[in-house]
């Protein structure tokens, strides 16, 4: 019989961390600040303390320090009442300290500690990973440990590539990042737009490039290729068609291998005759089809006879389409109450996204209003009004509601007003600026009555008397005609 007493035993040596007379270590984290601890228990706990430890020359005093000012105070006292009593208590913990403390376990070798706060990331914090989405997908790629986050990364990326490849940063994402975008099946990008981000990511790390192509010589095409070697493997190269063979990928064909661009001149002329190089799968590239209608609703907001109403209002009709039959679908991009109501959260997910409808749930009063932008977002531009003729705002008829209301821009200069990174953890979407407008000082739309909806010169009516409310949810679609 084994007899098993680890809660005394956690409680002894944390009593033990917290006893500052026989301490040998100190180590010194952000702005000086200085914590003690003991070398054996360091030494024992991780493997990381034990290289560094012995690497230090003790001080007079027997005592070794360790410098690091890139770790908070704050992250480790938490490091090491794990490392000291087995505990970790998250409770009123901000989320940026969860994921902090995740990297800083990683770092220091801590594998049960990490593996654990990244299964609560990927868990419980969705919403917040999306909403820092690119702060993340940069942090995780440091190394090669967080496995799942990087696929919850990759399974966004792979349908909204936008957010990382035609984003201002692009040029800075990690190599890992890319190869292993590269690699996936389901990346929902054209090959031949995938050679040229590939091509982009590999000279903007090599400054000395000539900007002119014609000027490369050999010795810059070896660079760029020993820059992409990578890379380089996982372009489908069969699957480009003929003229961006031709276009894009000749131009710098002297980076490939001289049997691959053989092949690929081969396959140009007699697609059916076998070729020495490996040939890749297409990627599954989704086609978008008319959705079969199910049970579930498309919306929590709004219904089938409201998406034909402003189906009519896109297509500026007098005569409402049917319900049944209106030309429209409305797919799903971002829903509050299953996303999250951050602000940035919207200028994540939207982004990239065009023909878009935003649909609010008023908490006061149960009013459905919305506003349709035809312009694609743009989570990249700097505080710009956007022009447009086509923009609309809107408040549909309900239970509450007794008619529709519709109001279609009147100055096209300024019908969508788009903010810079430093105003999109605080701004949604705004029509008009201040027409329509959701924002939080609180990074929940539904915590702050900051909405609004004003009577002002840029659109031709007020859809609500009166002016802040705030919210139960609110949804984004974009509208795409349907196929036939």
């Amino acid at each position: 019989m084994s007899l098993k007493f680890f809660d005394k035993l956690s409680q002894n040596f944390i009593e033990i961390l917290n006893d500052k007379d026989d301490y040998n270590i100190i180590i010194e984290v952000e702005n000086k600040e200085k914590i003690t601890a003991h070398s054996n228990v360091l030494k024992c706990r991780s493997s990381y303390f034990r290289r560094e430890l012995d690497t230090i020359n003790p001080s007079e005093n027997n005592v070794k320090t360790i410098i690091k000012p890139d770790i908070s105070a704050r992250i480790f006292d938490i490091i090491l009442k794990y490392i000291y009593g087995g505990i970790v208590n998250l409770e009123n913990i901000e989320t940026r300290i969860i994921f902090d403390l995740m990297l800083a376990a990683n770092k220091f070798e801590l594998e049960e500690l990490s593996k654990k706060l990244e299964t609560i990331l990927v868990k419980d914090k969705a919403s917040w990973l999306k909403t820092h989405f690119s702060f993340v997908y940069r942090s995780i790629f440091i190394n090669n440990n967080f496995k799942d986050l990087e696929n919850f990364c990759n399974d966004i990326v792979t349908k909204y590539p936008s957010l990382i490849f035609d984003a201002e940063d692009f040029p800075s994402l990690q190599e890992t990042a890319l190869v292993s975008l590269l690699k996936r099946d389901d990346l929902q990008v054209e090959e031949a737009k995938m050679w040229e981000y590939t091509i982009k990511w590999g000279i903007s790390q090599n400054s000395n490039l000539p900007a002119d192509l014609d000027e490369w010589t050999m010795e810059n095409f070896l660079t760029l290729k020993t820059t992409l070697q990578h890379c380089l493997p996982y372009i489908r190269y069969f699957r480009i068609s003929g003229d961006d063979i031709l276009d894009k990928v000749e131009p710098y064909k002297k980076i490939l291998d001289k049997q691959l661009w053989k092949d690929l001149k081969q396959h140009l002329i007699s697609p059916n005759r076998t070729v020495k190089s490996i040939i890749l799968p297409a990627r599954s590239i989704l086609i978008q089809e008319i959705p079969v209608r199910s049970k579930e609703s498309f919306s929590t907001i709004i219904s089938e006879e409201h998406a034909a109403e402003i189906s009519s209002w896109i297509d500026r009709k007098t005569i409402t389409y049917s319900s049944t039959s209106h030309p429209y679908e409305f797919k799903l991009i971002l829903r509050g109450s299953k996303d999250g109501f951050s602000p940035q959260t919207f200028w994540n997910m939207c982004h990239g996204h065009a023909g878009t409808v935003v649909i609010i749930k008023v908490k006061e009063t149960g009013e459905i209003l919305g506003g349709y932008n035809p312009l694609v977002w743009n989570n990249t531009a700097s505080s710009v009004f956007m022009h447009t003729r086509d923009s609309f705002i809107f408040s549909l008829k309900n239970d509450n509601i007794q008619n529709s209301i519709l109001s279609r821009v009147k100055k096209p200069e300024n019908a969508i007003y788009y903010y810079e990174k430093a105003d999109q953890n605080l701004r949604g979407p705004n029509f008009g600026v201040g027409h329509l407008y959701l924002r939080s000082y609180q990074n929940n739309f539904t915590i702050d009555i900051r909405s609004g909806s004003w009577n002002n010169s840029n659109y031709e009516n007020s859809i609500r008397k009166n002016g802040n409310f705030s919210i139960i949810d609110y949804e984004v679609f974009e509208v795409n005609r349907k196929t036939t």
